[in-house]
């Protein structure tokens, strides 16, 4: 499950990290960071998706 979680978070990172904690405070940093950039998105989603 977490290859998908990873592959949707390349696609589109808010998504991949709201499948792995919901609408908690690192969905919020990962929608900033996304507007800002996409790549810090994706590097974020990423992390959230391995930490937890």
């Amino acid at each position: 499950m977490d290859l998908i979680r990873i592959i949707v978070a390349i696609i589109l990172p808010p998504v991949g990290v709201f499948l792995q904690v919901g609408f908690g405070k690192h969905f919020w940093i990962n929608i900033l960071l996304t507007l800002l950039g996409y790549f810090p998105g994706i590097i974020h989603a990423v992390w959230v998706i391995a930490k937890y």
